[in-house]
Formats: C-alpha cells, structure tokens, sequence
C-alpha cells in the first residue's frame, strides 16, 4: 500500500490511522533517511493506539515504553546502536515477541534481529513534488 502525504499533519494522520488498526504482537520497521518524518508518523500511531503521552524519538534511550494506550507501545530508535547484541540487554526479545505492538526507527541496522513477519514502512522524499511531500509505502514482510 502507498499513501502520500503533502504536510506533516497527513504524515501524523496516516500513523494514526495505522495505529488504530493495530493488533497485539505486530511490528512495524522504519526505513528512510534523517528527516523523512518516521518520528511524526510514530506520534500518529501512538495516538492511534491511544496513547496520550508525548512521543519523541527515543535516540538516546533506544527504548521508550508507553502503556496507557490500548496496548503496550514499545518504540525503539536504534539509530546509536553499535552492536546488535546491545538490543538482548534492553529486552528487545520480549517487547519484539510480546503482545504489545513494537516501532522500530532504523530498522535496516538491526535487519539481522528482526522478525521473520513484520510491517515495513518506507518513507521517501520527492523534492520535485515539494519539501513537505513523503512517499509512504507500507508491505509485509
């Protein structure tokens, strides 16, 4: 599927909406360069799934866990990771194969650890189209 969106506020729609539709043990990986928009589209998705707290881009925690939404929330920025082996010590297991739902930001620099099964979201820009126009394209993997 491939949405487009023209403005920072589609962007945090179309999260929304992927959130709302979101079920227990799914996992959605992030690919796209700095910029592209994957921490608006995470704030969509976690008010979505209804959650109310402030979302921001866990880069230097790697993990941010919310659970006052409809189910558990586990958003990763793997961004800073140096070793994969670093993702066993913050329980990245347990919150990957859990019932809760798990975004992952940078998902193409852990591929090796990823699911067999998860939601792949691309985001791309197309400057001949505007600076706020974003390419979303989300298919299982």
């Amino acid at each position: 599927m491939v949405k487009e969106s023209n403005s920072r506020e589609d962007t945090y729609r179309i999260g929304r909406e992927l959130g709302e539709q979101a079920v227990p043990g799914q996992v959605f990986c992030f690919f796209g360069d700095l910029g592209v928009g994957k921490t608006i589209f995470s704030q969509g998705f976690a008010k979505g799934l209804g959650v109310d707290d402030i979302v921001n881009s866990p880069t230097f925690t790697i993990v941010k866990e919310y659970d006052n939404g409809r189910l558990p929330l586990y958003h990763f920025d793997v961004y800073r990771i140096g070793d994969v082996d670093e993702m066993e010590e913050i329980g990245y297991n347990e919150m990957v194969y859990g019932d809760g739902v798990c975004l992952i930001e940078w998902a193409n620099l852990i591929e090796e650890i990823l699911p067999d099964h998860y939601q792949k979201i691309t985001i791309e820009k197309d400057l001949e189209k505007g600076t706020d126009y974003r390419k979303i394209t989300i298919e299982e993997v």
